[in-house]
């Protein structure tokens, strides 16, 4: 049954999710009906009210992320979930003891995240509001990147990939888990321009849920040497 947040102009939902073979419990929002930006935090952010509710749901390609984030290397590695949400990717990945930091620029995903760090007894995860467009000299610079459905508006990837371009460490993978967004095609141009190499694969048919998925897995790397 939803129940009431103590700010009571939303409703939120506890979900319970297999997240990389792993059982996971999700405070998500409700529906996307769901609004409250009083104070015109989000707004000011460029956050419209129709995309307000977006951060705070279970989108099936933040699942086919996590599923992945089971069996990436993460040893050794500083890792950085963008656009995360929910945090699904970084959930699991804290669980498998990686150094993650998440970013989000909606002002209600550091508590979320929280929450739901809490509801699984993980310990807490640097989070940093991100916003692509702007200079961050305290993010520092990440052996991998990884994002979910990051692409859904015209202007977003040449914000990104300058984003990732100041972010990436010398050698650098960066996975992007994309519905086939029309915007992929420009974002891999950019990432090219930037001196990384692209792959692509199609995301797995099905979701751990058991529902359909399309999509592709657009991987970016840097640094790296070819194959022999």
């Amino acid at each position: 049954m939803p129940h009431t947040t103590p700010a009571p102009d939303y409703q939120v939902k506890l979900e319970h999710l297999s997240l990389g073979g792993l059982n996971y419990q999700i405070r998500s929002l409700l529906d996307r009906q769901q609004f409250f930006d009083p104070d015109g935090v989000a707004e000011r952010a460029g956050i419209s009210s129709a995309s307000w509710p977006l951060f705070g749901l279970v989108w099936p390609s933040a699942r086919i992320l996590a599923g992945i984030a089971q069996t990436l290397p993460l040893a050794g590695k500083r890792v950085l979930e963008i656009g995360c949400g929910l945090g699904l990717a970084s959930l699991v990945m804290q669980r498998r003891g990686a150094d993650i930091t998440a970013s989000d620029l909606h002002p209600l995903a550091a508590g979320f995240m929280t929450e739901n760090l809490h509801l699984n007894q993980l310990d807490a995860i640097d989070f940093r509001t991100g916003n692509w467009a702007d200079a961050d000299n305290t993010l520092g610079a990440f052996d991998l990147i990884v994002g979910s459905d990051v692409l859904y508006e015209r202007d977003l990837p040449d914000a990104l990939a300058g984003f990732l371009d100041r972010h990436a460490k010398p050698t650098v993978e960066v996975i992007i888990i994309d519905p086939n967004r029309s915007n992929r095609a420009a974002f891999t141009r950019r990432m090219r321009a930037f001196g990384f190499a692209h792959s692509e694969t199609r995301a797995a048919a099905h979701q751990e849920c058991g529902e359909a998925y399309q999509g592709r897995v657009l991987n970016y790397r840097r640094g790296y040497l070819p194959a022999p």
